[in-house]
C-alpha cells in the first residue's frame, strides 16, 4: 500500500535550528513512570516510537539538581555526569531509527519538595510547597540562588549534549517550571530586576534560553515549551494578553515553539470532557508572531485533522503524547497508507494514572506499553505460533477480542464465541454512557482487524456450555466471560452485605446499562452509592439525570469519583455533577436500606441519618462470571480426554479491573501460548551496589 497524496505534507522535513526533523511528527515530552528508576524500559519505549516514525522523540521532564528533587516520582534526573549513561542509552535507541532525541531539563520550583535531598525548596517568593500539602515552605531566591539556578540549568544542557541529544527544550509549561513561575504575578512579588514588569518577570526565562543557545552553538536545536494560557482568567496567563506578549517578546529566540495550555489537567483533558484539538483556539496566534516552526498537541489521531492544521498555518509539527502511547507506529501507518490500522487513543488517561502512582505507564489501547524491554513485547510484531492447535475464546469483550487478534496474528486458527448479539462486552455497554463514546475505539480497532483475518472466525449469539467447549476440539481455551456488578454492597468499605440490599429497588450498573425504565418508573429520588471510586458511579448519576431522575450521590470518600484524581478529571466530574443538580453526600457509609429510604453513617463521627429514596444504584465491587471456567477446570482428566492442553481465564473473568487490564490479559494469553514462562515473567533492572560501602 502507498500513502495517500493528501498526507504528503505530513512527511515534509522541518528544520529546527541546526538539526532537521525528517517529518512533522513530534512526540512531545511526557512522563511515563519509568525514567531513572526503570531506565532500560524507558529507553526501549522511546526507541519503539522512533521506529514507528516519530521524527522527534522526547524525554519526560529531567530534574537538574538536588533542589529540584521530586521524589517519589520516577522521572528522569540529570544532577551529575553519573546520570549521563542511561540518557545516552535512550539517545542511541532513538538515533538507531534516524529520529532526533529531545531532552527537557526542568526545575519544578514549588512542586519540588526535595523529600530525598532534604534541600529547602526554591521559588521566586516565599510560599508553601505545592506538593500534596507537605508541611514545607519554599524560600524566596536571592541573587545568588538565581545565578546558581542558571548554572545548574547550563550544566544540564552540557551534560545533555554529552549524552547525545539533538534538541534541548527550555521548559515553561504546565505551571511546573521554576523559570516559568517567575513570569506569573500570583507567584512573583519581587521588587528587583526579576520582578514587577512583564519584561522583568520574563528575564530569567530569556537568560535560560540565551545561555542554552550559546552553549550548544550550531550542534543542537533549542525549543521552548510554553503554556500560553492557564485557563484561570485574569488570575493567570491569558493567550490574548500576557501569554501572547511573552511569545512576541521571545518570538525569534528559540528554534522551535512548543505551545500548549496549563496546567497538565487542562493540557491532557480526558475524552470525556474534550474533543480532539481542543487547544487550537488558544495557540493559533503563535505562528502569526514568529517565523520559527510551531508544534502543538491536541490528542490528534485523524490525519485529515493534522493536514488541516498544517495547511491552515496553525502549526508546523503535530505534537502528541497520548496518541504516541496508544500507537507508537501512528506516523508509519499514515505513511504506508494503513490509516485503518491506527490504534486511536481513547483519552482515558490510564497512562497518566500509572505515572501518578509512580509505576510504569499502562495504556488501554496498547497492551505492550511498558513491556517493550521488560517482556520484549513489540506493538507491531509477535512471534509465530509454536503448534497447530485451534484456539477457542469464549467471550468477545476487550480481553477476548485482544486474545483473538493476537493469537490470530501468531498464526493460530481461532474461534471467538460471544453469547450476545454484539461484540465488545463491557466496552460496548460502557461506551453508550455519558462522555464515554471514544472508548468504543477499543472494540472498533480490534473488530476491524479481526474482520481482515481469514484464520479468525467470530460467532455471535453463541453461549457455550461446558459440554460444547469440550466437544469443540480446541487445543487451547481462553474463558473471557467478564464480570457483573455486585448488588449486596460488598466493596472497599463494606466487608459484609448491607442490610436491605436484597430488596426490589436495589439496582447495579448492569441494570442501568440494560435500560433505566424500571428505575425511572419508580419516581422519587435515586441514590447512587459509590464504593468503587473510579468513573462508573459518576456516569451512572449522569445517565439517571439525563433520564429525568433526581439523584443523590453518596460516597465514603471525601469527594466524588476519588480515584479519578489520578486521571486528572475528578474536579471536572464533581463540577459536572453539581451543575446537573446532583446532590453529593461525601464521607458517609451506607448502613441500611428500606423500600423508601437509606440510612447513612458519617465516616468520622458515626452519626446516622435517614435519606428518602425510591431506588438505590449500588456501585461497589464486581464478581467474575467464571462458572464455565470453574466447571471446566474441576476435572483435568475430562479436559485431557477432550484434547484441551491449555485452559485459561482472562480479563474480568480472571480478576475484575480496568479495561486496560482486560486488554493486557488477552494479549498476555496470546504471547505466552505455547511458551515456557518463568515464575517472574519479565526482566528486572536491579540497582547496583555502591563501591566502598561501610557502616558509619
Amino acid at each position: 500500500m502507498s500513502r495517500d497524496p493528501r498526507y504528503d505534507v505530513l512527511f515534509e522535513p522541518v528544520k529546527i535550528g541546526p538539526v532537521t526533523a525528517k517529518n512533522r511528527f513530534y512526540q512531545a515530552p511526557h512522563c511515563n513512570g519509568m525514567g531513572r528508576t526503570f531506565p532500560s524500559s524507558m529507553a526501549a519505549m522511546r526507541g519503539v516510537k522512533a521506529e514507528g516514525g516519530w521524527a522527534v522523540v522526547s524525554t519526560e521532564q529531567i530534574d537538574i539538581h538536588p533542589t529540584a528533587d521530586i521524589t517519589p516520582a520516577t522521572e528522569g534526573r540529570l544532577w551529575s555526569d553519573e546520570d549521563i549513561p542511561y540518557l545516552a542509552r535512550m539517545c542511541d535507541a532513538v538515533h538507531e531509527h534516524g529520529s532526533l532525541a529531545l531532552i527537557e531539563p526542568v526545575h519544578n520550583g514549588k512542586w519540588a519538595s526535595n523529600l530525598y535531598s532534604r534541600e529547602v525548596p526554591l521559588f521566586p517568593s516565599h510560599m508553601p510547597s505545592g506538593d500534596n500539602n507537605i508541611p514545607v515552605q519554599c524560600r524566596a531566591m536571592d541573587k545568588a540562588d538565581i545565578k546558581a539556578y542558571r548554572r545548574w540549568h547550563l550544566d544540564a544542557v552540557k551534560r545533555a549534549k554529552k549524552a547525545g541529544f539533538d534538541i534541548i527544550c527550555c521548559y515553561a509549561g504546565h505551571n511546573l517550571s521554576l523559570s516559568g513561575m517567575f513570569m506569573l504575578p500570583r507567584y512573583n512579588f519581587r521588587t528587583d530586576e526579576y520582578g514587577g514588569s512583564l519584561e522583568n518577570r520574563v528575564r530569567l526565562f530569556r537568560e535560560i534560553i540565551e545561555e542554552t543557545k550559546d552553549a550548544v552553538g550550531d550542534t543542537m536545536g533549542v525549543s521552548v515549551r510554553f503554556a500560553v494560557d492557564e485557563l484561570r482568567g485574569a488570575e493567570g496567563l491569558e493567550c490574548h494578553k500576557e501569554g501572547r506578549e511573552i511569545v512576541e517578546m521571545l518570538a525569534e529566540l528559540p528554534d522551535l515553539w512548543d505551545v500548549n495550555v496549563a496546567e497538565w489537567h487542562n493540557d491532557s483533558i480526558t475524552s470525556r470532557f474534550s474533543e480532539e484539538g481542543h487547544q487550537e483556539p488558544f495557540i493559533d496566534f503563535v505562528k502569526k508572531v514568529t517565523t520559527k516552526p510551531v508544534v502543538a498537541v491536541g490528542r490528534y489521531t485523524s490525519p485529515d485533522r493534522m493536514v488541516s492544521n498544517i495547511n491552515k498555518g496553525v502549526m508546523d509539527m503535530i505534537g502528541a503524547a497520548r496518541p504516541s502511547i496508544a500507537d507508537p507506529f501512528l506516523p508509519k501507518k499514515i505513511e504506508e497508507g494503513r490509516i485503518e490500522d491506527i490504534r486511536e487513543c481513547i483519552g482515558c488517561n490510564i497512562c497518566v494514572a500509572w505515572d501518578m502512582m509512580k509505576a510504569p505507564m499502562r495504556c488501554t489501547q496498547n497492551p505492550t506499553k511498558g513491556e517493550e524491554w521488560r517482556k520484549g513485547w513489540h506493538p507491531e510484531r509477535i512471534d509465530p505460533k509454536k503448534d497447530d492447535g485451534t484456539v477457542l475464546i469464549v467471550g468477545a469483550g476487550p480481553s477476548g477480542l485482544e486474545a483473538a487478534l493476537a493469537t490470530g496474528r501468531r498464526g493460530h486458527d481461532v474461534i471467538l464465541a460471544e453469547a450476545s448479539d454484539e461484540l465488545g462486552g463491557r466496552v460496548t455497554r460502557e461506551s453508550k454512557l455519558p462522555g464515554l463514546n471514544a472508548w468504543a475505539r477499543v472494540r472498533d480497532y480490534r473488530t476491524y482487524q479481526i474482520s481482515q483475518m481469514a484464520n479468525v472466525e467470530v460467532y455471535k449469539e453463541s453461549e457455550l456450555t461446558t459440554e460444547q467447549v469440550l466437544e469443540f476440539g480446541a487445543r487451547h481455551v481462553a474463558i473471557a466471560t467478564g464480570s457483573r456488578w455486585r448488588r449486596d454492597g460488598y466493596g472497599r468499605n463494606h466487608q459484609f452485605p448491607i442490610p436491605g440490599t436484597d430488596g426490589a429497588n436495589v439496582f447495579t450498573p448492569d441494570d442501568v446499562m440494560d435500560g433505566t425504565n424500571s428505575i425511572v418508573s419508580l419516581g422519587g429520588t435515586v441514590i447512587v452509592y459509590d464504593d468503587d471510586h473510579y468513573y462508573m458511579a459518576s456516569v451512572m448519576a449522569e445517565q439517571l439525570v439525563a433520564d429525568g431522575c433526581r439523584v443523590i450521590y453518596v460516597t465514603p470518600e471525601s469527594v466524588a469519583a476519588a480515584w479519578t484524581s489520578l486521571t486528572m478529571e475528578q474536579v471536572r466530574i464533581q463540577a459536572q455533577l453539581l451543575e446537573q443538580g446532583v446532590e453529593i453526600i461525601a464521607s458517609h457509609l451506607l448502613r441500611e436500606i428500606t423500600t423508601d429510604s437509606v440510612t447513612l453513617e458519617c465516616g468520622f463521627s458515626g452519626v446516622t441519618k435517614k435519606v428518602s429514596a425510591a431506588a438505590l444504584v449500588m456501585v461497589v465491587a464486581r464478581l467474575p462470571v467464571d462458572d464455565l471456567y470453574q466447571d471446566l477446570a474441576s476435572d483435568p482428566d475430562r479436559l485431557a480426554a477432550a484434547g484441551i492442553e491449555t485452559l485459561k481465564r482472562i480479563g474480568d473473568c480472571h480478576g475484575p479491573a480496568t479495561i486496560a487490564a482486560a486488554v493486557y490479559e488477552g494479549h498476555r494469553f496470546a504471547r505466552e501460548l505455547g511458551e515456557e514462562v518463568d515464575e517472574i515473567p519479565f526482566r528486572r533492572e536491579l540497582t547496583g551496589l555502591a563501591d566502598g560501602f561501610k557502616l558509619p
